[in-house]
């Protein structure tokens, strides 16, 4: 089982909106968790929001809440990650993974998609 996970970042604005796709390969079991992590340049990868597959409870950093959301399609095997009122500080290498149990941590997640940049600009 491995997660093929596709993601669409690119340049916005700062208060601009993006929305992340991530669509994993495989079955995806209901115990699963679906999580993304955003890595900026010279910095480590940080948590920033997860959401369980089957009863879709999200989880969220602190400095995302409100205007971050995470969310999935089962049918599609798609997670998403809405990003709003985009901010500099934003700007990072965007990850999806899955684990097999809530996390935070980016070494308990087995499974890693391939980053994509967002950029924001002043």
């Amino acid at each position: 089982l491995r997660c093929s996970c596709r993601v669409g970042g690119g340049l916005v604005q700062a208060g601009g909106s993006l929305r992340l796709s991530c669509a994993a390969s495989g079955r995806t079991f209901s115990s699963a968790v679906m999580g993304w992590f955003r890595q900026a340049p010279g910095a480590e990868r940080l948590f920033v929001a997860a959401i369980r597959w089957g009863t879709g409870g999200t989880y969220y950093a602190d400095s995302v809440k409100g205007r971050f959301t995470i969310s999935r399609d089962k049918a599609k095997n798609t997670v998403y990650l809405q990003v709003n009122s985009l901010k500099p500080e934003d700007t990072a290498v965007y990850y999806c993974a899955k684990a097999t149990e809530l996390a935070y941590a980016p070494a308990q997640y087995k499974y890693w998609g391939q980053g994509t940049l967002v950029t924001v600009s002043s």
